[in-house]
């Protein structure tokens, strides 16, 4: 059935929450987790060139943040004796991001995480799960908070 599944992860609680279905359909199935965190690129301005943060320290802010994220699935996955590979990307929007990952990775499905909000919050807050719904030619697993 599934082969590679693509479980982003942005270190929410309701992300947390959706780990063990992530890891129960790998299970399932027999398949490998690809598990991603998405770091934002750094703020450049271009009205001044003081920056309140060197880029360097930035980058290995987020860096840290991702590779934490990340670990803290693929150590789920270990301890379910799931297979896994974890990768942090730079993208401006998370979105895209999960997109072309799993198109790269070979994925066959994606599991994400959604608060399940509805009408005039949902319209305003936006949803990095609702973008790949409505962009992903794959099959998207939406497990609500």
């Amino acid at each position: 059935m599934y082969k590679r599944i693509l479980f982003p992860t942005d270190g929410s609680d309701i992300t947390a929450q959706a780990v063990q279905t992530a890891l129960g359909m790998a299970k399932l199935c027999g398949a490998e987790i690809d598990v991603l965190a998405v770091k934002e690129p750094f703020p450049y301005s271009a009205i001044s060139e003081m920056q309140p943060v060197p880029p360097q320290e930035f980058f290995d802010a987020q860096e840290r943040v991702a590779s934490a994220r990340v670990n803290a699935v693929t150590g789920a996955a270990a301890a379910a004796g799931v297979r896994f590979k974890g990768h942090t990307v730079e993208a401006l929007h998370p979105w895209e991001a999960i997109l072309d990952h799993a198109k790269s990775q070979g994925c066959d499905l994606i599991v994400m995480a959604s608060h399940g909000r509805r009408g005039m919050s949902a319209l305003l807050l936006g949803s990095e799960t609702q973008k790949v719904l409505t962009h992903s030619r794959l099959p998207v697993l939406v497990v609500r908070g």
